[in-house]
This record gives C-alpha cells, structure tokens and sequence, in this order.
C-alpha cells in the first residue's frame, strides 16, 4: 500500500529518479509496519538502496563496454537483474539508460563512486558487496578480460581497498565460484577451497573457522539489507554463502574437524 502511494509521489514531484525512491521508501515503510522498525532509518537505507542500485547499473555498463564490445551475454545478464529486481517498465527504462551511460566512452565513473562513498561509505559490508557484484558478473562469461581487471581495480581503489586486497577478493570470489552446484573431492577443488575462504593449508583450523566465520557474517542478510542493500538482491549473497559453505564443508572433511 504504502509503496504504491510512494512511487506515485515520488513521480509527481520528482519524474523517474523520485519514483525509483518510492519504491524503496514504500517497501521499506511497509516492512516496518509489518515487522517493526528495529531501529531502522528507512530514509537512510532508501538513498542507499537507489545509490547501490544507480552505481550498480552504471558499473554493469561500464563493465561490459570494457573489452570494446557489449555482449550478448552481458545484455541478458543485466536484464536478469531487473527481472529479479521487479522492476516496471518506467525503472527498466531508467536502469537501461544508467547502463548505456556507463557504457559511453567519455563517461566519468569517478563522480558516481564519490557519491556511492558518501552515502555508502561507512557500510563496509555493502561496499565489499558491491565489488564482489561486479566481480561476479565481469566472469559471467566464463572470462576476466584484462580491461575489466583494470577497471575492477580502478573501482576498487575509489572504494578504498588496497590493490593486494583487491587481488585476494578476485581470488576468492574466482574459487568460490568453482563451488556453485555440486562439489568435488578432488586436490585440485580442496585447494580451491581454501583460496576460498582466503587461506590456506599452513593456517590452523581455529584460523579456518575464523575466516569462514567473517565470510558468512559480510554475506548475512539481515545485515546487508540494514546497510542498505535492495532486498531483492540478496538471493545473489545467498549464493555466495552456499559456496562459501560448501568450500567450508569440504576442508572440514579432509581435517575431520
């Protein structure tokens, strides 16, 4: 209900980018009303939900024009993102035309990280999640073309994080993936594994368990979606922690912990 009625006035005073809002404001006012406020600021998480949102779609954008070409692959990837998303056809408009600026070549992304970090800035979580994101979907294609290494290095220094950093998560997020679906026991997917979880066969089972832990925790729904992060967009941090699980479950096999 309340979501309806903030669309339609953040319309009324603002066009496209004010509906875009609504949706978030509305939903967030009715899932307080359904669940309680627990100490939310729905405003808050409203700016940073649309600011995610526009800083996601533009670096899509920006992404898939990386190699010099946009692929067909990379197309059906972002529209999967709006269908998951639930968006009308007015916010599907706004998010294509923030993707195809990102894709232009004279386009700066400099500003819109300074805006993400303004707003975002002090939400560590949401900004490691925006990263891996965009690392996620630079690898759709099976590929990290070295352009899109470059400017995945490029944002994750406007971010804040260091390039040693940046070469670890690219790291991880690639084992990860190699744990979507079923998983193996051979020594080649146990040291998958441990790269991971960011480890590796010397550190200690407590040390294990630790990082296992702090990856569950940066993926925990609760908290990201308090950060600010769309509702709709946590079943892909729900991925991530199944392979993060299943990588934990096979070094625990081989350790008998």
């Amino acid at each position: 209900m309340f979501k309806f009625i903030a669309i339609v006035a953040g319309y009324y005073f603002f066009g496209l980018l004010g509906a875009f809002i609504g949706l978030f404001v509305g939903a967030f006012i009715d899932r307080l009303r359904a669940y309680g406020s627990g100490g939310v600021n729905p405003m808050r998480n409203a700016l940073r939900q649309t600011v995610f949102l526009e800083t996601m779609f533009i670096s899509m954008g920006r992404l898939a024009k990386a190699d010099g070409r946009v692929s067909a692959q990379e197309i059906t990837h972002a529209e999967a993102l709006m269908k998951q998303l639930g968006m009308t056809a007015e916010h599907r408009a706004l998010a294509i035309d923030l993707f195809k600026r990102g894709a232009s070549p004279e386009f700066d992304i400099k500003p819109t990280y300074a805006r993400f970090v303004s707003v975002c800035g002090q939400t560590k979580h949401l900004k490691q999640i925006l990263l891996v994101y965009l690392i996620t979907m630079a690898m759709a294609d099976g590929h990290l073309h070295p352009e899109e290494e470059t400017l995945l290095a490029e944002i994750a220094e406007l971010l804040g994080y260091s390039p040693s950093y940046f070469k670890q998560l690219i790291d991880m997020v690639l084992n990860q993936s190699h744990f979507e679906g079923g998983q193996a026991s051979t020594e080649t997917s146990l040291e998958d594994a441990y790269k991971a979880l960011g480890v590796t066969k010397e550190n200690t089972d407590q040390e294990i368990k630790r990082a296992y832990r702090k990856l569950i925790s940066q993926y925990h729904p609760d908290k990201l979606i308090g950060q600010g992060l769309p509702a709709d967009m946590i079943a892909m941090a729900t991925e991530k922690t199944k392979e993060i699980q299943k990588a934990h479950d096979l070094i625990q096999q081989t350790r008998n912990i």
